[in-house]
């Protein structure tokens, strides 16, 4: 299992035939992985389309940022009904965290 507070990892990626180093924190690249995987495309591929939506914000953000964003977009576009992902490939869910009133 993926340490969930694991500090990021930087890694080599290859967008339109340029190279840029993106850091994330391990369990969005094994996110990343899992979602590329499952679309049967490249994680580059993947990372490319990322950044061509991101460009076409208002306000772009960093890449890294839009790759969490994105990951967690398609989280909460799935249907109630499909289980997410294991724990080690995705963000904690809302059920994870507690509110406490003063």
């Amino acid at each position: 299992m993926t340490d969930l507070y694991h500090p990021p990892v930087k890694r080599s990626v290859e967008i339109a035939g340029h190279k840029t180093s993106i850091s994330l924190e391990p369990v969005f690249w094994d996110w990343l992985r899992r979602v590329a995987a499952d679309e049967g495309v490249p994680v580059n591929a993947l990372v490319a389309r990322i950044d061509a939506e991101r460009i076409r914000a208002a306000v772009p953000p960093g890449l890294a940022g839009a790759i969490r964003l994105w990951l967690v977009a398609q989280l909460m576009d799935q249907p109630a009904d499909q289980s997410p992902p294991a724990r080690s490939t995705s963000a904690p869910s809302s059920a994870s965290f507690s509110s406490s009133r003063s």
